[in-house]
């Protein structure tokens, strides 16, 4: 084999190699997930939050609060704060969600009240099937 032979060949391997590289990462990017479980259901008990408390579960891999306020029902809402990504709590006395990062409050339909938060908090699809919660 010559040695330009040798070279050229040794050449078209490395861009070959370099060239999926980037393509692999790029096409990983561009493609979405083939994920059978995103969009799975989180379903509760309504017993397990009395009025006026909230419980904070996982739908999707995110966190969601659940809150059963008198008057209202139940509600469900990302406790994700959109000012730096803190979770929020649920204060029942004030009938407000408050992050404990940098103080931003949110009312229950997840509008901002007051704080830093640049937007309101996003609503997450519930419905009461008998005795259930369905979340998501």
């Amino acid at each position: 084999m010559r040695r330009r032979t040798f070279l050229q060949s040794l050449l078209a391997v490395f861009g070959t190699v370099s060239a999926a590289s980037f393509a692999y990462p790029l096409l990983r990017f561009l493609a979405p997930p083939a994920d059978a479980d995103r969009d799975k259901k989180f379903t509760l008990a309504k017993k397990d939050i009395p009025i006026g408390t909230s419980r904070v579960v996982l739908v999707n891999d995110k966190p969601v609060i659940v809150i059963y306020e008198k008057g209202k029902g139940y509600i469900a809402l990302s406790s994700v704060c959109t000012h730096l990504g803190c979770l929020v709590g649920y204060e029942a006395a004030k009938n407000i969600l408050v992050c404990p990062c940098h103080g931003g409050t949110y009312d229950l339909e997840g509008n901002v009240l007051s704080g830093p938060p640049p937007r309101p908090l996003s609503k997450v699809p519930l419905k009461v099937e008998n005795e259930q919660l369905v979340i998501g």
